[in-house]
């Protein structure tokens, strides 16, 4: 009995695979803390500032992106719209992610990150303002 609606699978995929990235990240964090013994705050260890920053940026934009993808499934999308867009966010987020832990400067990695990032949430309020006006 399948009762999952057409795009759920895709957006049931891109959230997975989006959690994976913030646990990912989340143990990346405490391997830092347990290295250089610090429990609270960043103690001004540069790795571990480093390291609560990609997991707190991906903190702040994976919700929004995968509320996104869940009310697109919701709303009737295609499903490859929700597979396009989930892609969009989780590969951003990907690159941010390995961008921010390997330097606190300026990199490739985290340009494109954002960029695909702000990709993904445009097509996706596009695509919601089309539905919703629908």
């Amino acid at each position: 009995m399948d009762v999952l609606i057409p795009a759920g699978g895709a957006a049931a995929l891109w959230a997975g695979l989006n959690l994976l990235v913030l646990l990912v990240l989340s143990v990346l964090v405490t391997r830092q803390r347990r290295r250089h013994r610090v429990a609270v705050g960043d103690d001004g260890v540069p790795e571990l500032v480093r390291a609560l920053r990609a997991f707190g940026n991906a903190s702040e934009y994976i919700p929004a992106g995968l509320a996104a993808l869940a009310i697109l499934a919701l709303a009737g999308a295609h499903p490859a719209i929700v597979h396009v867009v989930g892609a969009i966010l989780f590969f951003g987020r990907v690159a941010h992610g390995v961008g921010l832990s390997l330097s606190a400067g300026t990199s490739m990695g985290r340009s494109v990150g954002m960029i695909l990032t702000w990709i993904a949430w445009l097509m996706a309020a596009v695509c919601l303002l089309f539905y919703g006006m629908g």
